[in-house]
């Protein structure tokens, strides 16, 4: 302990426990080999390499020998490797069988993760759809067959020389001996280089049909927390493959960073520390990718967490994830917001309207301790918050109308949702009812969600995107190459839909979804049927069941990994700024969340509440998490994804209308409503102005959360600036001149314009500065100048 604290004091490395990867090794030929990697942890927990610092013995060297970080077979049998570091030691087991033997190479295996390792069947290079220089390959390997015959079939006795493997031109433009597009892939006195060599030494055989198949693969260390810049950790990738066996592939495994500048990849497989940040790690390989977060803490921080606000607010579970998260990662959250700025906040955000005058006074006054929850639990109950998500509803699902869907049919879809959401019905049970409707679109509006969508892949993807927050569209060509998707899973996936039937009825504008009971998907290699497969998971035995309610209920069951996770992670979206994934509907391996147990207990919440994402709202609403202020402190200033403040957010368009209709009582018409409903209760996504469409309304075109636009634009600053919308409803509302013949003083007005559009009072500075630009008696023009400005500033025009 004394030697610990003497080190640390003088700038050395203080380790309390170090970890070995892998924790048991298993070689099963002569080529077979494992390296090892020593993880030790400093005092802080941060992690360090000590790899080449750890004294590592063999006790049967006749079994296995270890040189250069890496274990190697000698003979068969069975020992152990110790491990020593700082005191302590560490045993795994060695396993080796096979040791005498050096196996056939394999194509599947073997050689079709090399080209993948050297990026020749990449998009980029022979993987591109034409290929490349007259030599195609499947993308990442998606075609095993097809590539063996590229490689075998095409300029016989060039390509592959089986007389003098060396001389192949495979092997020549890999390793640049002749001019290569893609440059030097390959070194020749590589393994990989061997191996090729070998297989065309061999004939270049293609695999026998029960070839083993990699199962899973796994990436070490799970986890790293680094300190400080340029510090390196080395990783291990392994696949486990279905005869039990397992593979050292760090070299043949595709590794990838999300944030090059926090977590850099060195050539030599190892992490590389940078700037402070968060880095999410992945490797594929085959059709397998898993990952690891990398944290990296600034140098010298030290570890104390101020926590001011406990007794006044106290946390709730929410707090408690995203306060353990800002802890483990050195960040202190800013303070809760004063009362004015909760509630501006919480209405507009809650029900897309500012409080009144009187609604605002009567909060303020109100000393009660659970006065911000209460006013949550009134506003969850208001219509306006329902008619908030029926829109989000009818973005999600796309109501518009077109050629295939009439304005009636666009209607009666969206008043099913209005009906369902205002009634307050369970979200699962909703899906349910929609994916599983048959009828007439008139007569069951949710049989519209068959008719928005015909196309029966794009209909699946649109599921999966919606409703799992899934995007399977890279599956259609070729294996996801950043996630777990294949071909079959897409296609297996599409069945489900393959056989909804659509016929005209009695009104031509009306047209009736059934199940027509026939009908395949068949894949575009090999061209076999597609039994209906749910994602990541069995077959179903549908037993004449209609396979979209077998899919309904696949979805909508609490045991799916993906739908209450996406459907919570889109309400926690709406009222944060970022997804805890981001974006809402892209989740996938190699795009973790920023919080894993915390959208994991916000799923597990929404199914304990019977999916009453009402109460949701309440939960994240109430937190401290949702009622920070915006202004960082000297920690928190660049993050963006752990909650440690309030994120500056544009006010999404057609809510921002409806705060200027409000404001000024000007009500605006569009079509198909009665004057004075709000932008949020449109219907039909034809439906708008140039408005809502230069503020970045939805068109309703795709499921993709991308088509609703929140990002600020010059077109938008020169429309509030020049346009009609600001300008002529402050005159059209007429506020000003009715409130000077009620003989209000400038200042009163100018208070009232404040309340009305800020929901907070002007401050002494404030006022002073207005006065000395308008004089001590304007006149109407120059009060409507400053209800113009205040409606443009940035305080009005962004959610904070």
């Amino acid at each position: 302990m004394i030697l610990s604290l003497l080190l640390a004091l003088l700038g050395g490395e203080t380790t309390s426990s170090f970890t070995v990867y892998p924790s048991a090794v298993r070689l099963d030929s002569a080529l077979d080999s494992q390296r090892i990697v020593v993880v030790a942890k400093d005092y802080d927990k941060t992690a360090l390499d000590w790899t080449d610092r750890a004294v590592v013995t063999v006790f049967d060297e006749s079994i296995v020998s270890y040189e250069g970080g890496v274990l190697r077979p000698v003979g068969d049998g069975e020992t152990s490797v110790r491990i020593s570091a700082r005191g302590e030691n560490a045993i795994i087991p060695v396993v080796v069988s096979g040791a005498g033997a050096t196996p056939e190479v394999s194509f599947n295996l073997d050689v079709i993760p090399i080209f993948t390792a050297a990026g020749c069947n990449a998009g980029g290079c022979h993987g591109q759809a034409s290929g490349k220089d007259g030599f195609h390959l499947s993308l990442f390997g998606y075609d095993p067959e097809g590539d063996h015959r590229s490689l075998t079939q095409q300029l016989p006795g060039r390509r592959l020389n089986f007389a003098f493997p060396d001389s192949s031109l495979l092997l020549e433009k890999a390793t640049g001996a002749v001019p290569h597009t893609g440059g030097r892939r390959l070194e020749r006195d590589s393994e990989a280089y061997r191996q090729i060599h070998r297989w065309i030494e061999a004939g270049s055989p293609m695999d026998e049909e029960d070839v083993a198949s990699v199962t899973h693969i796994e990436l070490s260390p799970p986890e790293l927390l680094l300190r400080g810049a340029d510090n390196e950790v080395p990783l291990i990738v392994r696949a486990h493959y279905s005869d039990g066996t397992d593979r050292d592939v760090t070299d043949l495994a595709i590794l990838r960073t999300s944030n090059e500048v926090s977590a850099a990849l060195t050539d030599d497989r190892a992490v590389r520390s940078g700037t402070p940040g968060e880095a999410f790690v992945t490797a594929s390989f085959d059709v397998h990718t898993v990952g690891v977060g990398v944290t990296v803490l600034p140098p010298g921080r030290a570890k104390h967490w101020v926590d001011g606000v406990a007794a006044q607010y106290p946390a709730n579970y929410i707090d408690e994830l995203v306060e353990e998260k800002l802890r483990r990662v050195r960040v202190l959250p800013s303070g809760i917001c004063d009362d004015e700025t909760f509630l501006r906040r919480v209405y507009i955000d809650v029900i897309g309207a500012l409080p009144t005058s009187e609604e605002r006074a009567e909060f303020l006054a109100d000393d009660s301790n659970n006065k911000r929850a209460r006013l949550i639990d009134r506003l969850v109950d208001r219509k306006e918050f329902a008619e908030l998500w029926v829109m989000q509803w009818a973005e999600l699902l796309r109501i518009r109308s077109n050629d295939d869907i009439s304005q009636k049919a666009a209607l009666l879809y969206f008043e099913w949702i209005r009906d369902r959401i205002g009634e307050n019905m369970p979200v699962d049970e909703m899906v349910q009812e929609l994916l599983g409707a048959s009828g007439g679109t008139f007569a069951n509006p949710p049989t519209n969600f068959y008719q928005v969508e015909r196309d029966d892949l794009v209909l699946a993807e649109n599921i999966a995107q919606a409703f799992l927050g899934i995007r399977i569209q890279c599956a259609k060509c070729h294996n996801h190459p950043f996630d777990r998707w294949t071909q079959d899973d897409y296609y297996g996936f599409a069945a489900f839909v393959s056989q909804v039937g659509r016929k005209g009825a009695e009104d031509p504008r009306e047209q009736i979804i059934y199940d027509k009971g026939s009908g395949e998907i068949r894949h575009p290699v090999g061209d076999k049927k597609m039994k209906p497969k749910f994602l990541g998971d069995d077959a179903p035995e549908l037993k004449g069941q209609d396979r979209r309610e077998a899919l309904a209920d696949w979805i909508t069951s609490p045991e799916n990994p993906w739908f209450a996770r996406s459907l919570a992670n889109r309400v926690w979206a709406y009222f944060m700024g970022p997804g805890i994934v981001e974006p809402v509907d892209d989740f996938r391996v190699s795009n973790p969340p920023s919080n894993g147990p915390l959208l994991d207990e916000l799923a597990a919440r929404l199914v304990d509440y019977d999916y009453d994402f009402k109460q949701l709202v309440r939960d994240i609403t109430s937190s401290r998490a949702y009622q920070r202020e915006i202004a960082a402190n000297s920690t928190n200033g660049t993050d963006l994804r752990n909650a440690a403040r309030a994120q500056v957010r544009r006010i999404r368009a057609e809510t921002l209308l409806d705060l200027f209709c409000q404001v000024t009582e000007v009500p605006q018409k569009f079509d198909g409503l009665p004057l004075g409903a709000r932008a949020v209760e449109i219907a039909d996504g034809a439906t708008s102005n140039y408005f809502l469409n230069t503020f970045g309304r939805s068109p309703r075109e795709t499921v993709c959360a991308c088509d609703v636009s929140l990002e600020p634009s010059l077109s938008q600053a020169l429309h509030l600036l020049n346009g009609d919308v600001v300008h002529n409803k402050i005159t059209a509302g007429g506020l000003i001149p009715r409130w000077q013949e009620e003989g209000l003083s400038p200042a009163q007005i100018i208070e009232r314009i404040y309340l009305r559009s800020l929901s907070r009072a002007p401050s002494e500075a404030e006022l002073a500065d207005i006065a000395g630009r308008i004089g001590d008696e304007p006149d109407v023009a120059a009060l409507e100048d400053v209800f113009w400005a205040i409606l443009n500033s940035r305080e009005f025009l962004f959610q904070h």
